[in-house]
């Protein structure tokens, strides 16, 4: 049965014509800022859950969104907000 109803809407005239929009139309796009230097535009993520190796299971990616480069520091789970500031 849900396979004659979903042929049926892909058929039928009336029901592709008038189909309801589930999401708001996006508007314009907007290109995101060039960086004009070195770190001005930083990204950062951690890869987590790694096995541990010398006492580190985590690790801190920065990217530079200008030159391209990526710095990898080895760190734990439990290291505080404090603890990642100084790591960088």
């Amino acid at each position: 049965m849900a396979r004659s109803n979903k042929e049926s809407r892909e058929i039928c005239d009336a029901c592709q014509r008038y189909k309801n929009q589930s999401e708001a139309p996006a508007g314009k796009l907007m290109p995101n800022a060039i960086p004009e230097k070195p770190w001005s535009h930083i990204s950062a993520d951690f890869i987590t859950k790694l096995p541990l190796v010398q006492e580190y299971d985590t690790i801190l990616v920065v990217y530079d969104c200008f030159s391209k480069r990526a710095h990898f520091i080895a760190t734990t789970e439990r290291t505080s907000a404090e603890g990642l500031a100084k790591l960088f």
